[in-house]
């Protein structure tokens, strides 16, 4: 899938830290350290990006161990470039490779907010309640601010 305005390129391939921590901010999602972002890139199992004008406005990644269990995470939209089909087209690129790469019976599992749910089912995704639930740790360490 492509955007129909040729200045959006969808690439793939992980996104750079610095890129990557942008596109979380400005979408709104958790920030992340440099150093929490420097170890878990290179663990990518696929992302895509898409880029205007050389820029990166929006992205998705798939992390796992690359054959029973894999996580959609990190769908991100650059607030300008969001309600122009990116988010839907970055969803496609990771569906499309588990769709090829993941081996049969392959669990994927993602954390919906919000409206993005509506997103997600189109793509086959379905909730997972009431026989199963979602939950979380964040780890967190002292600032040097804090101590």
């Amino acid at each position: 899938m492509q955007h129909e305005d040729p200045e959006y390129q969808v690439q793939i391939g992980t996104p750079s830290v610095e890129d990557y921590r942008r596109l979380r901010d400005i979408a709104g999602l958790s920030s992340k350290s440099q150093e929490a972002a420097e170890r878990g890139l290179p663990n990518t199992v696929y992302a895509a990006t898409v880029q205007y004008q050389s820029n990166a406005v929006a992205m998705g990644r798939i992390i796992g161990d690359g054959g029973c269990f894999f996580q959609v995470v990190d769908i991100a939209v650059d607030p300008a470039h969001q309600g122009k089909g990116l988010g839907k087209i970055i969803v496609s690129r990771l569906v499309d490779y588990l769709q090829a790469e993941a081996p049969d019976g392959a669990y994927v599992s993602l954390i919906a907010d919000g409206p993005a749910k509506y997103l997600y089912a189109k793509f086959g995704f379905r909730p997972v309640m009431p026989e199963s639930i979602g939950m979380a740790i964040e780890i967190r360490r002292p600032s040097e601010y804090e101590m």
